[in-house]
């Protein structure tokens, strides 16, 4: 854990992403006196395509029956 004041984070705020980004936490002080970590952010895993299954039956593109398509009206 690496503690640098705002003025070199001010300055350095490029380097100090890379090195959050990269696993490292890093303490921004102000007066010595810590006020924020800068660690990186572990977002949701990620999702698996296609983990959803389903089946189409045979008769999908079949004409509805008359009184599903009256509702429809």
């Amino acid at each position: 854990m690496t503690t640098v004041n705002v003025q070199e984070a001010k300055t350095h705020l490029s380097a100090l992403i890379a090195r959050a980004e990269a696993g490292e936490e890093i303490i921004i002080a102000r007066a010595g006196r810590p006020i924020l970590k800068l660690v990186p952010i572990s977002g949701p895993p990620r999702r698996k395509f296609g983990g959803m299954t389903f089946q189409v039956p045979d008769d999908f593109d079949a004409p509805l029956p008359e009184e599903d398509l009256a509702a429809w009206e």
